[in-house]
């Protein structure tokens, strides 16, 4: 029996989602950092040339903030630390990874009302959980915060019932509509169907589920997902598929993710041979990065545009700080650098790592973090408060106005 709801059709996503987008960017600074991606890539392409160290060519995450770093399970349901978001993914500057994760810090301190000093004592931590990972021989672990060992903990013990009641709200085989989930145009059901019968989603299916499916797999339900900051506007599914067991005879059901790929706007390396298709760019980005999550994702095309397809699982939580005692601040800061850090260092081979270690260690501060690290998180720091308020500002006014 077809729902009836009286809910956005496409012709209202635009409009809406854009007031959704600017209103949740008004909630506090770290969210209005967290949503304004191009304001660092605008400050990046105006920095002096030598202000940040030139890194080797390498996959980086291109938008490293705190809450795009989570547990994430592999195909086999073992859970790791890693990065879990590759919308921005480029071979480029690994350096821009470590300034964008200062200033996403630098606003977490922040919003935990702590001072000034512990700011730049996070930042000097985080370099020497970043640089740890490229010490040849040196497998001392880093310290794992209380707040990541929580995260990890939960992850573990999910279930399909905690995702569903998270995600869907409702452990039946169907995505209830209303303020996260809005209906779907025929051909958009019709675009998503064909993206399920394709062999690189039955390929898919069969690896993550260890199925063996040959022609397609059943679509039980898909709706648009109103979810994220920066990617609201785009084409975004949330998609119900139905991989029972044949022998057991048991439902199993699979709670795919998919997304518009678009442009990258962070900085790459000219000639750096990535894909020019943005969401194999993305795919391939996460296979380096995160390969837990990588392996978990193939691309497609809904509707003429480049989309990428995730498994969404239980255990895939991102990182959530509601506030850090200083001690606690310490910490995060030196173990999110070290995730960094070994998501970068497993793309480089001996020498290269070797040469990167020497050139982020050279000519030291006397102590606290890396004078140029320190410059580019105050400078964009100052940059997005003030462009933080002036966006609070103009929503205001724009309600006024209405």
């Amino acid at each position: 029996m077809k729902r009836k709801h009286h809910l956005p059709q496409t012709a209202d996503r635009a409009t809406i989602l854009a007031h959704t987008r600017n209103l949740k960017m008004t909630s506090s600074a770290s969210a209005y950092v967290r949503g304004s991606t191009s304001k660092f890539y605008e400050w990046l392409e105006t920095a002096s040339m030598g202000k940040i160290p030139e890194g080797p060519p390498i996959w980086i995450c291109g938008d490293c903030h705190i809450g795009n770093l989570g547990p994430v399970a592999d195909i086999d349901g073992k859970v790791d630390f890693q990065i879990r978001d590759f919308d921005q993914a480029v071979i480029g500057n690994p350096a821009h990874d470590l300034v964008r994760l200062a200033l996403s810090l630098a606003f977490a301190a922040r919003g935990s009302n702590l001072p000034g000093i512990m700011t730049a004592s996070m930042l000097e931590v985080l370099m020497d959980g970043y640089t740890s990972q490229f010490v040849i021989g040196d497998e001392t672990p880093v310290p794992v915060p209380a707040v990541v060992r929580a995260s990890m903990k939960v992850a573990r013990h999910r279930t399909w019932k905690h995702l569903a009641r998270e995600r869907i709200t409702d452990a039946r085989p169907h995505i209830p509509l209303g303020k996260k989930f809005w209906p779907i145009l025929a051909k958009e059901q019709n675009a998503i169907q064909s993206v399920f019968k394709k062999g690189n989603a039955i390929n898919l299916v069969n690896k993550i589920r260890s199925r063996n499916l040959e022609d397609s797999v059943g679509l039980l339900d898909a709706a648009y997902w109103v979810k994220g900051c920066s990617s609201l506007g785009l084409l975004r599914y949330a998609v119900l598929l139905d991989v029972d067991d044949t022998k057991t005879k048991k439902q199993e059901i699979c709670l795919m993710d998919i997304k518009e790929a678009v442009a990258a706007k962070a900085p790459r390396y000219a000639d750096s041979g990535m894909p020019l298709v943005n969401a194999e760019r993305v795919v391939k980005g996460a296979r380096n990065l995160s390969p837990n999550l990588g392996k978990r994702m193939m691309t497609g095309r809904i509707l003429g545009k480049s989309v990428f397809v995730r498994e969404l699982r239980p255990e895939d939580l991102k990182l959530e700080i509601d506030e850090l005692s200083p001690r606690e601040a310490v910490k995060v800061a030196r173990y999110v650098g070290a995730i960094v850090g070994k998501a970068h260092a497993r793309q480089m081979d001996e020498s290269v790592a070797l040469d990167w270690f020497k050139e982020l260690t050279r000519n030291p501060s006397s102590k606290g973090a890396p004078n140029w690290l320190w410059k580019c998180t105050v400078e964009l720091a100052a940059l997005h408060e003030a462009a933080y308020l002036d966006h609070c500002r103009r929503y205001v006014s724009t309600q006024i106005d209405d």
